[in-house]
């Protein structure tokens, strides 16, 4: 994954001068700036991002196949200069969410996950507003080659790659829809409402490797998609009287091991998926999901599974391999694989007292 964040006010002259440390940047935080020259002019009291790292498929949406070694700032004009809500990080795609409810994408456009059905080109290097979502959005969330979004109203879209299920649109193939095959690979390059939640009000969904994972307004943890490693949290695989037993769900369906209690934040890694209740309880799911904590056995989770040495948590956010959970005190508690630094220290409490204002 690659580094991506927003700005402050102290650090956008160096942003734009790409003259900016790391350490100089704020997490989570939106500016508003008074205007020193075009391109300060353009950001004036816009909210937007910064993106770095590396770039290829153009997935830093900055027109161009080149890395990034500081932060750089996208101007309001690649989306019809409205203000950034939020933005979501996916294999090698973003996604991004305007004010007034409009998806842009631009990255790797190998299965549909852009969601720009009448553009059929592999990787598309500067954001393109994705088709078909026809109200306002509210939330968007981005997996390895997947990508949802939420209405005004709680309504749920997804698209892009479909092979285990993950889109939760269940089997039956739709006409009417953009579906088609590749490699074997069932593909939605539309935007499709999960029909299966009609009647649910969705207000979270993440999205991980091949799998999906929703609360809705109730607090109840719904998952789907690819189940390898215990990642959904059902506990054995899927089947019908016992027979053409898998381990994925086509469908959207109750962790029922969460029953009882009200979730308020979840999160999808590559094999395993976090949970955190309104109590501040974290749970875990998924491969090797407390072990990499350093507590109990190597063996997956298969259902959730609650850790008690993490105190009142309120948000937490996973990678491919290693999880992230900010507290209510505002200390982050990092866990998994530490490949190329990820966890900053390993298996260290890290004070950022300010993150807790951010998020």
């Amino acid at each position: 994954m690659i580094g991506r964040a927003f700005a402050n006010r102290s650090s956008l002259r160096a942003i734009l001068k790409n003259e900016t440390k790391l350490s100089e940047l704020r997490f989570g935080r939106w500016i508003s700036v008074s205007s020193n020259g075009p391109e300060e002019a353009e950001l004036s009291g816009k909210r937007f991002a910064a993106l770095w790292g590396n770039g290829d498929y153009g997935r830093l949406g900055q027109g161009s196949l080149e890395s990034q070694w500081s932060p750089k700032a996208l101007p309001p004009s690649l989306f019809d200069n409205q203000s950034l809500r939020e933005i979501a990080c996916g294999g090698a795609h973003t996604l991004f969410l305007t004010e007034n409810g409009h998806v842009y994408a631009s990255g790797l456009n190998d299965y549909g996950q852009l969601g720009v059905s009448a553009d059929d080109r592999g990787y598309i290097i500067e954001p393109l507003e994705v088709a078909g979502l026809p109200k306002e959005i509210l939330k968007v969330s981005a997996g390895y080659h997947h990508s949802s979004a939420i209405t005004v109203d709680g309504e749920l879209y997804m698209w892009g790659k479909n092979t285990n299920g993950q889109l939760g649109l269940g089997k039956r193939r739709e006409q009417g829809m953009h579906i088609f095959h590749c490699e074997a690979a069932t593909i939605l390059s539309t935007p499709s409402k999960v029909k299966f939640l009609t009647g649910v009000t969705v207000k979270i969904i993440s999205l991980g490797f091949e799998h999906s994972i929703a609360v809705t307004d109730k607090g109840e943890t719904l998952s789907w998609g690819g189940g390898g490693s215990g990642r959904l949290g059902h506990g054995h695989q899927s089947g019908i009287l016992g027979l053409f037993k898998s381990d994925s769900e086509y469908t959207p369906r109750l962790v029922k091991e969460l029953e009882g209690f009200k979730i308020k934040n979840a999160a999808a890694g590559m094999l395993h998926s976090v949970c955190i209740s309104e109590n501040g309880s974290v749970y875990v799911f998924g491969e090797r999901a407390k072990k990499k904590l350093g507590y109990g056995e190597a063996s997956n989770n298969s259902v959730p599974s609650m850790v008690d040495e993490i105190p009142y948590s309120e948000k937490a956010a996973c990678g491919g391999y290693h999880t992230c959970i900010i507290t209510g005190g505002g200390e982050l508690y990092v866990w998994g694989t530490n490949e190329n630094g990820c966890l900053v220290l390993q298996m260290l409490l890290i004070h950022l007292k300010e993150l807790k204002d951010h998020f």
